[in-house]
């Protein structure tokens, strides 16, 4: 602990206006610390789809921020149940969601908009900086000096990479590969809620061959759909329209109101991506540069932990900066303990992104295994207790 209750650092840059860019801005302004934001958007607008926000997650926005959940929830929406379906509209089961009562009240699906939104709310407006698109940093052993790609620069005295799977900052620091594409294709829009394809506490999975969508209600008469494919190419579509003509062909096969939802859906609000990964990283933090969330442990969707991972991340990143007696240290500490666990859950995401795509019968058999003891180590993450930084019982090679 330091002696001086002054921060180690005045001046944060944080390039990134994502959810983890956002919570660690608010983290680091709560110590003091002058933190400002980054973003190359020109504008916050109501896009992307819904995020799923898990125990470990949440117990780090509200450490954060206490309060911040509660105005989460109110724009979320909570999953009681879940429901397996065939591709044809045979329902397979349906249990009670989650599995584990302790968090029942700790998980619910939220549109990414709202999240960042109601982030943003809580920091001062003029602390976040739009159009700025970072190109450049360099650093010396006192600063940091970042070039944006409008012609401004900034000195700081710790940059922070939030800025996703193709960090700037990352290729910049250091200086490896793009991301690699895992296999299959996503495509994700937000939609008006539909009552023929769910009920209203209801999460619905459905398999087909190769294929695989899930849906759920987000609140305010809203839902999310997300499907996704094996693919031995991560071609992206040129235009809207033809994103649109290739998930109705890729879904040709599947029961009607599926397709009439795909058929009804805004063109230009359909979000395609290929689904890539990030090999793990021995090293996160350089001098006065360090990464967060997406930009340094991208992860497959299977599991629903990206954005959760990357509240971890703000929490712990502001608690070394706190905690510890100069930045080295801080920095170093910061990636101790984060390094390990999130190879961990990055190997279950990409695992169960795997299980997406398996047959009813593959699958039946799949959920036999017990990934219950795993889930309570995940979910029990509690920024208030040390036992958070208690590694997974299986030994982890990066």
């Amino acid at each position: 602990m330091r002696e001086t209750s002054q921060p180690m650092v005045d001046k944060v840059a944080i390039i990134g206006a994502g959810p983890g860019g956002l919570a660690t801005a608010i983290a680091l302004r709560k110590q003091g610390i002058d933190a400002h934001v980054y973003e190359k958007a020109r504008e916050f607008r109501p896009v992307g789809a819904g995020v799923s926000l898990k125990p470990n997650g949440l117990r780090c926005i509200d450490a954060i921020k206490p309060g911040l959940v509660n105005k989460l929830r109110r724009l979320g929406f909570q999953v009681q149940r879940t429901t397996l379906k065939t591709s044809t509209g045979e329902t397979v089961w349906t249990t009670k969601t989650p599995i584990n009562s302790k968090d029942k009240e700790l998980t619910f699906a939220i549109w990414w908009w709202h999240l960042q939104r109601i982030l943003a709310s809580e920091l001062p407006s003029e602390v976040i900086h739009l159009n700025h698109r970072c190109v450049s940093f360099e650093q010396n052993e006192k600063t940091v000096t970042t070039q944006f790609e409008n012609g401004k620069t900034v000195e700081v005295d710790l940059l922070i990479g939030a800025d996703g799977i193709n960090s700037r900052v990352r290729e910049i620091l250091i200086g490896d590969r793009q991301p690699t594409y895992s296999g299959s294709m996503c495509w994700r829009a937000i939609v008006d809620y539909r009552d023929e394809l769910l009920l209203p506490d209801e999460g619905l999975i459905i398999r087909g061959e190769k294929t695989a969508m899930i849906l759920y209600p987000l609140g305010e008469g809203k839902m999310n759909w997300s499907a996704g494919k094996l693919f031995p190419e991560s071609f992206v579509c040129p235009s809207a329209a033809e994103v649109k003509f290739r998930v109705l062909k890729e879904f040709s096969n599947w029961m009607k109101p599926i397709l009439q939802m795909i058929e009804e859906t805004d063109a230009e609000s359909i979000l395609e991506a290929p689904i890539c990964k990030r090999l793990p990283l021995q090293q996160w933090s350089y001098g006065r540069v360090t990464l967060l969330g997406d930009a340094v442990h991208g992860m497959s969707p299977g599991g629903g932990q990206g954005a959760n991972t990357t509240f971890e991340d703000a929490y712990e990143l502001a608690e070394c900066l706190y905690n510890f007696p100069d930045l080295k240290t801080a920095l170093a500490n910061y990636d101790k303990r984060r390094l390990q666990r999130t190879v961990v859950i990055q190997n279950y995401s990409e695992k169960m992104e795997k299980l997406a795509y398996k047959s009813i019968q593959e699958q039946n058999k799949q959920s036999e295994q017990n990934f219950a003891e795993f889930e309570r180590w995940l979910f029990d993450y509690d920024p208030k207790s040390e036992s958070r930084l208690k590694p997974w019982k299986e030994k982890v090679v990066i």
